[in-house]
């Protein structure tokens, strides 16, 4: 992959910086003029305003000069060119100098403001630690579709309103009858990390028999295909995952947290951490975790389950713990060794539109 790599000068660095700032100050600023349609009511009452202008300031500015720069340069122009005119956009629709429109309460939203910090985030932190600790050091960056992958880290992201609509209505009409004062008030009792553990342990239960049955389902496995169509594992691979998939899974998983009733602080702790173990068992890190990865789901072990080796195919199901794999007899960990191969043995198409359709076709 050496013709992918970031070299200093060939333009690749800035026009990427360029374009990715542009673009995302862009989405800054719709954010800061209709709050009520794309911000995250939770996350609104943690922002500071003026921070965010700051931020939002520094970014648009970052952008032009790296834009500038890729022309400077003479190279990769139409990504500075992007970012400069995404930039200007941004200053049209008021800039970091923008008022804060008006604020409703709505059941329904297009969570940008989590989208930007979940990719900021996750792009910096991640990308740093598989330069530094990579499996496989000789991937780049910007590996084989990871705009295709990209594509679905927005998708899903904008759909977590959707999401949350679709699990606050389905667990309690469909479950609330299981629903039992004396366990609830035990699990709220119990200190932070036990509750925690508590949370991590049921709902790896209820994911690992979701997650067997789209391997072991035919047609259920046509929507998994998308998520395993991946060959090269990053931090980003992990958002491969069908439409569909997202809006039947991601609600039964909370079937258990609402039947156990922990606090809001267990709850919010368990979904950060759900929320990077789930991208950092699909990323580039070749961390000697030793006795833990009993214990804890690792990258290698998880890596396993994408392989389309023999030995590996329709192992590992477990999000959490190896716990249940252990139980049930689908554990695959061979010793220090990690996959050759990943991907699919059938062919899925490579495109988003081509995999939305792909489920749907004979």
């Amino acid at each position: 992959m050496s013709d992918r790599y970031f070299r200093v000068g060939d333009g690749r660095i800035s026009g990427y910086v360029s374009g990715a700032l542009g673009v995302m100050s862009w989405l800054a600023v719709l954010c800061f003029r209709y709050p009520s349609w794309f911000t995250t009511p939770d996350l609104r009452q943690v922002y500071d305003p003026a921070m965010l202008r700051v931020v939002l300031q520094a970014g648009m500015w970052l952008s032009l000069g790296f834009g500038v720069l890729t022309f400077a340069l003479g190279r990769r122009r139409r990504m500075g060119a992007i970012g400069i005119l995404f930039t200007l956009w941004a200053f049209a629709l008021g800039g970091h100098t923008v008022e804060i429109g008006v604020i409703e309460q709505r059941s329904t939203f297009l969570g940008l403001d989590f989208l930007l910090l979940d990719l900021l985030v996750s792009a910096i932190l991640f990308t740093f630690i598989e330069k530094v600790i990579p499996r496989y050091p000789e991937q780049a960056i910007l590996r084989p579709e990871w705009r295709l992958d990209l594509g679905y880290f927005a998708i899903n992201h904008l759909l977590v309103s959707v999401v949350l609509l679709v699990a606050n209505r389905f667990a309690p009409a469909a479950f609330g009858w299981a629903t039992n004062d004396a366990v609830r008030a035990f699990v709220s009792g119990l200190p932070l990390a036990a509750q925690v553990v508590v949370l991590m342990i049921f709902a790896d239960l209820v994911q690992y028999w979701v997650h067997r049955a789209f391997h072991e389902v035919p047609f259920l496995w046509r929507f998994h295909a998308v998520h395993h169509s991946v060959e090269h594992m990053d931090w980003l691979a992990g958002s491969r995952l069908h439409v569909m998939e997202v809006l039947t899974t991601r609600p039964i998983v909370m079937v258990p947290l609402y039947l156990l009733g922990p606090s809001e602080a267990a709850l919010d702790a368990y979904v950060i951490l759900a929320a990077i173990q789930a991208v950092f068992i699909h990323a580039n890190v070749g961390v000697p975790f030793g006795p833990l990865r009993h214990v804890v789901v690792t990258p290698q072990f998880h890596h396993w389950h994408h392989s389309k080796e023999e030995p590996a195919i329709d192992t590992n199901y477990s999000v959490h713990t190896p716990l249940w794999d252990r139980l049930f007899g689908s554990l695959h960990l061979p010793g220090d060794h990690w996959p050759a191969l990943y991907g699919t043995a059938a062919p899925v198409p490579r495109t988003l539109l081509g995999q939305l359709v792909y489920p749907f076709r004979r």
